[in-house]
């Protein structure tokens, strides 16, 4: 059974610095899962700098709908899995599940969309448990900033600390980068 190793931290905290150092030490035998989707020029940007920054020779595969499938499939030919981010991965899925324009979420939708996005988490840690592939989840500490003024970021941020909570209790690993050094906090 492969390890799960859960990276977590603040915004700019140093974590995919470090989760790509770790996975470093696997060889090129990488497959890494980026779960950003360029939808502005800052974004795309930021993408760029992390593709610059990875190894060559690593297989990158840019999706966040089906990454239960993608550790399934990549069981016979990766040491190592780095999926990069829960929390961008969880924003994507609710941006699909939204029409934002409305602004129109309800208590109902709010549980609905709960349900779907702890769904699609356990799938992937399924699919963890069941690989011999060492995992690395890089995710965000959402909930340390403001509290958020509309009940759509609010939700979000609640949904990230719930699937933050999962994950943390199923890794046998954790670490929390703080300022750029990490600090194991489990395992």
């Amino acid at each position: 059974m492969g390890k799960c190793i859960l990276i977590t931290g603040g915004a700019r905290s140093g974590k995919s610095f470090f989760s790509e150092e770790l996975a470093k030490t696997y060889g090129d035998k990488v497959l890494y899962i980026a779960t950003a989707v360029s939808f502005d020029d800052e974004m795309e940007e930021r993408i760029k700098r992390h593709k610059e920054r990875r190894p060559k020779n690593w297989t990158t595969i840019e999706d966040y709908k089906n990454i239960a499938g993608i550790i399934n499939n990549g069981k016979d030919k990766y040491q190592c899995v780095l999926l990069d981010c829960i929390t961008v991965m969880l924003s994507n899925l609710l941006l699909e599940y939204f029409d934002y324009s409305t602004d129109s979420l309800i208590i109902k939708d709010y549980d609905e969309v709960e349900k779907y996005l702890i769904g699609k988490i356990h799938k992937m840690t399924d699919a963890i448990e069941n690989s011999d592939i060492d995992t690395i989840i890089v995710t965000n500490e959402v909930g340390w900033g403001i509290v958020p003024e509309n009940l759509m970021s609010r939700a979000y941020r609640d949904i990230c600390g719930r699937v933050n909570q999962i994950l943390g209790r199923k890794a046998d690993e954790v670490y929390l980068v703080v300022s750029g050094i990490p600090v194991k906090i489990k395992g």
